[in-house]
């Protein structure tokens, strides 16, 4: 509780927050950080990359914790001054193929837990051991053996929902111990897309009209990653390779069904286009519009000098992505 009090009164103070977004992906491992007062403007202060050699990464698993480890400890070896002598928020993505996400009627999980509010509605506590229960539903593991996250979908609909997301616990607790070896303390955990899905809506903020509706994409190791934006809210979503697409055009037409898109961001590892045989410039002519990269040098003012190419790089959604969360919460 004190944790929370001094993070509380730092922002009534007007202080700034620092914190970092660390990507381990399965060739570097990146580093974003940034900054922000409270209702002020975002600062990036470091972004870097360490690579990783062959072998230390097996798709979702840590193969060589000692390894990453040491990347780590190097991708924060040159934070500047004013970082380190900040509380500085820390958080870490789980791969999107190490992740199982589902969606439930929020009242089918009150039936299945009995716990409606005194005011009718639900008691959101209750809704735990059902939560629980579809998490190993989808993951076909027992409970003690999973990291379960799950919230309550707000976005208008005839019906809310509660999404959940769960993993092998295993996943994390090697993050953990590979941040713990570097002298790293992980504040939070996300998924992949979820954190580049954040850096893209950041990103449509900054670069396109209000209210315009636009499509997000990213490209990552595992596959491809869709959303429709319409009003701040996702209202479609697609992935990519999938039983029901033929190809990724086909997946990507899931995304049209609605308002006409003007703009398209995409993040992730673009490169990985060429392998299906895409571009950004072919995603742009699917989905009707133009299509533009993620960047992190149009997100937030920089007083450094910071690397160029790592500023431009798509590939820094996810980083970037967690490291917002940081500072927003």
């Amino acid at each position: 509780m004190a944790y929370k009090n001094s993070w509380l009164q730092a922002v009534r103070e007007g202080r700034q927050r620092f914190a970092a977004g660390i990507d381990v992906g399965s060739q570097n491992v990146r580093l974003v950080v940034v900054s922000q007062r409270a209702r002020g403007a975002l600062h990036l202060e470091h972004i870097s990359t360490v690579p990783l050699a062959a072998g230390v990464m097996a798709g979702a698993e840590i193969v060589d914790r000692q390894a990453v480890a040491r990347a780590l400890r190097d991708a924060f070896a040159g934070l500047p001054r004013v970082c380190a002598t900040h509380a500085l928020r820390c958080a870490m993505a789980v791969p999107s193929s190490a992740t199982l996400t589902t969606t439930v009627p929020l009242a089918r999980l009150a039936a299945q837990s009995d716990c409606e509010a005194e005011d009718g509605g639900v008691a959101l506590a209750g809704l735990a051991p059902a939560v629980m229960g579809e998490a190993e539903r989808i993951a076909g593991l027992e409970r003690h053996a999973l990291a379960v996250d799950w919230y309550v979908d707000e976005t208008p609909s005839p019906q809310r929902s509660v999404k959940i997301a769960a993993t092998s616990r295993q996943h994390l607790e090697a993050r953990i111990e590979c941040a713990a070896t570097a002298g790293i303390s992980l504040s939070a955990i996300d998924g992949e897309p979820h954190a580049a899905l954040r850096a893209l809506r950041h990103a449509a903020g900054r670069e396109l009209d209000p209210n315009e509706p636009y499509a997000a994409v990213w490209v990552g190791t595992d596959g491809v990653y869709g959303w429709s934006v319409v009003d701040g809210a996702s209202v479609g979503e697609m992935r990519y390779p999938a039983p029901e697409h033929a190809d990724l055009a086909d997946a990507l037409r899931d995304l049209t069904h609605g308002p006409e898109f003007d703009c398209a961001l995409i993040g992730g590892e673009i490169d990985l286009l060429d392998g299906v045989g895409f571009s950004l410039a072919d995603i742009g002519d699917v989905l009707g519009c133009s299509a533009l990269p993620f960047e992190c040098a149009l997100l937030g003012s920089h007083a450094r000098p910071l690397d160029d190419a790592l500023l431009h790089e798509p590939a820094g959604a996810v980083a970037f992505g967690l490291a917002l969360r940081g500072v927003l919460e």
